[in-house]
């Protein structure tokens, strides 16, 4: 028998030695981040701007096309005059150099604007992460509370069928049992849109998402408030924003270089058959700015420089209260958590103990133990809750700031 049932088994373990070895490994946060900033399809279309903006530097800086022309003058051969000539028109005012300023400054501003939205992902990326680490453990506490609601219901039926406790004991233990069903349906929900949520950062689908690895309770940490106001100069957000008003002072020279009209030089030749000779041709062309020269754009273009010196120190004063609130929220957060693992949860493990041991030996009721144990699973949700927080306040932070603001866990 053994002769058969060996050589199956020595598969059976090669298969799984093989399935094992190509199983996808957990993912990590850090692995998450590479693989948003990899295929991110928000990110490979900001790309695609940057590598736009390049080709639209390169024409800023084309010069102008010359024109060649040519006039015929009368039908007859015999007195007939052919002039061939060539214009090239000449910038004036520095309008080339203006524009070529204008151009590499929105290429410097397509790149600040991908700066930004890849610390968006990453702060969506890092949120999404914890998220899900909390809904898988709602996911494992609802399965828990499902079968302690059972085994009470399995207890209060015993004694119910002993004559110990009335048959309303029974009932409520049934109710708090098909209401753990209800929760565990719901965790497992919200499981899976926590799933899909992160899977779609990268354009995938939350059913091919590897099991992810992490330490949600591993609280978040930052420098002190004043330390990370002094860096929000370097945020991807005033970065932009200064980008952009530079981009309108750019825009103001090119509208004050067009005041200078441009020049056209012109030359060619001209053939006289009646005389039978040929004449060298030379032209300059320049219009005579008298009722067109540039106002209206020119204050325009004023007025939308102020409006981005205003907008950026609007962008400073948003982005201030921003990370003063995510700072904030950080710090409850963070408060929250401690007491809670080490004040409250405590606490509400030996209640729950307390009861079910009063609850063994008669002396509670079973409504005394539904109680303790609901305050406890209250207590273990609220948790849950406040660690997502902490590690959303803390990507908040990072958005904010970028790279720069990034947080570590402490404990």
């Amino acid at each position: 028998m053994y002769k058969h049932v060996l050589p199956r088994l020595a598969a059976w373990c090669m298969a799984s030695l093989a399935l094992a070895a190509h199983a996808e490994p957990a993912l990590t946060l850090a692995a998450a981040h590479a693989k948003v900033m990899q295929h991110s399809p928000a990110l490979q279309a900001l790309g695609h701007e940057v590598a736009a903006q390049d080709g639209l530097v390169r024409q800023a800086g084309a010069l102008p096309n010359p024109e060649l022309s040519g006039l015929v003058e009368d039908r007859q051969r015999a007195t007939r005059t052919t002039t061939i000539q060539l214009t090239q028109p000449i910038e004036m005012g520095g309008k080339r150099g203006a524009r070529i300023d204008v151009a590499t400054v929105e290429r410097e501003l397509a790149r600040a604007m991908l700066d930004a939205r890849r610390a968006e992902l990453r702060a969506r990326t890092s949120i999404a992460f914890h998220a899900l680490l909390a809904a898988q453990a709602r996911l494992e506490l609802a399965d828990t509370t499902l079968g302690l609601a059972r085994q009470a219901l399995s207890g209060a039926a015993m004694r119910v069928a002993a004559g110990k406790n009335s048959p309303v004991d029974e009932t409520r233990a049934r109710i708090a049992a098909s209401g753990a069903e209800i929760d565990l349906v719901q965790a497992r929900g919200e499981l899976d849109n926590a799933r899909e949520t992160l899977a779609a950062l990268w354009g995938g689908s939350g059913a091919q998402l590897a099991p992810i690895a992490g330490q949600l309770d591993n609280l978040p940490d930052s420098a002190p408030l004043p330390a990370l106001l002094a860096r929000l100069p370097h945020a991807p957000g005033m970065a932009r924003a200064r980008l952009e008003l530079q981009r309108r002072v750019a825009l103001g020279r090119v509208e004050s270089a067009r005041r200078m009209p441009d020049l056209a030089v012109t030359v060619g030749s001209k053939q006289d058959e009646q005389f039978g000779r040929r004449q060298a041709v030379f032209g300059l062309s320049l219009p005579l700015p008298l009722f067109d020269r540039n106002q209206g754009r020119m204050a325009e273009a004023a007025q939308r420089t102020e409006q981005a010196r205003d907008e950026l120190a609007a962008s400073e004063a948003a982005l201030a209260s921003e990370l003063r609130a995510a700072h904030g929220r950080l710090t409850v957060a963070r408060s929250q958590a401690r007491t809670l693992r080490d004040d409250h949860l405590p606490g509400a493990r030996s209640t729950v103990e307390a009861a079910r041991k009063g609850y063994e030996y008669g002396k509670f009721g079973i409504l005394d133990l539904f109680d303790a144990q609901r305050v406890l699973l209250q207590a273990q949700a609220q948790h849950l809750r406040v660690l997502a927080d902490a590690h959303g306040a803390a990507a908040d932070i990072e958005r904010i700031l970028g790279a720069q603001g990034a947080v570590q866990p402490q404990d």
